[in-house]
């Protein structure tokens, strides 16, 4: 059942490659993700991004985002935090760059389904943006079912699927659909190598993923 799964996901990848999209360039997104475990129930989140447009030239974005953590149970959490971010919109077109500072609000549910992992994440975001001196405060929630599955101690394959809605006249944002494989390097360190397809609302993107994530234990009873 597994490998008809992945059969299907590879070929839904594929399929999207193919369709006509006004970036025909394979883009590359360098990430940076932490964990930093503070006490039993809170967590700082912190996170850097650096997006090209292309594979390693074009510049596109730099985002910086952090936030604490709350989890009540094993199940459930909750996280509220900041983001700042620079964009630039000249791939092109002749535009000035954009700056965000946005505040963010997760939900987040952790499920099992069989040997799959599944989290649920709920995502409201409160955006302040600056272009040209001109300014405008935009609100989206973000839909994200993310799944992996262990191959080995070391080894899992992921997949996921996220929505952007806006509070506005023309609600749908866009829509991101990936598959990769994370790599445990130790208890802290792991590696995350994906493709990522969006569809906006006339175009399409593809982007290559490339990433570590650090999780790390401060608490008093750390063994």
């Amino acid at each position: 059942m597994f490998r008809v799964i992945l059969f299907l996901c590879l070929i839904f990848v594929l399929k999207n490659q193919a369709q006509i999209s006004s970036e025909k360039k394979l883009g590359t997104w360098y990430m940076y993700n932490g964990t930093h475990q503070l006490s039993e129930k809170f967590a700082l989140k912190t996170s850097f991004h650096i997006r090209y447009f292309e594979f390693i030239s074009e510049y596109q974005q730099e985002i910086y985002r952090t936030g604490l953590t709350y989890s009540p149970s094993e199940k459930w959490s909750f996280t509220g935090g900041i983001v700042y971010s620079i964009t630039d919109t000249s791939y092109k077109t002749n535009q000035p760059n954009l700056y965000e500072f946005r505040f963010y609000q997760d939900v987040n549910l952790k499920d099992k389904w069989g040997l799959f992992n599944v989290n649920h994440r709920v995502r409201l975001a409160q955006r302040f943006r600056e272009q040209a001196s001109q300014r405008k405060t935009t609100h989206r929630i973000r839909y994200g079912l993310f799944a992996n599955y262990p191959i080995n101690k070391k080894l899992k394959i992921y997949g996921f699927n996220e929505i952007f809605i806006k509070f506005a006249t023309r609600v749908f944002g866009q829509n991101r659909t990936g598959l990769g494989f994370f790599h445990q390097f130790d208890k802290q360190l792991k590696l995350r190598v994906g493709y990522m397809h969006t569809k906006f609302r006339n175009t399409f993107s593809h982007r290559l993923q490339l990433g570590i994530i650090l999780n790390t234990n401060h608490t008093k009873n750390k063994v």
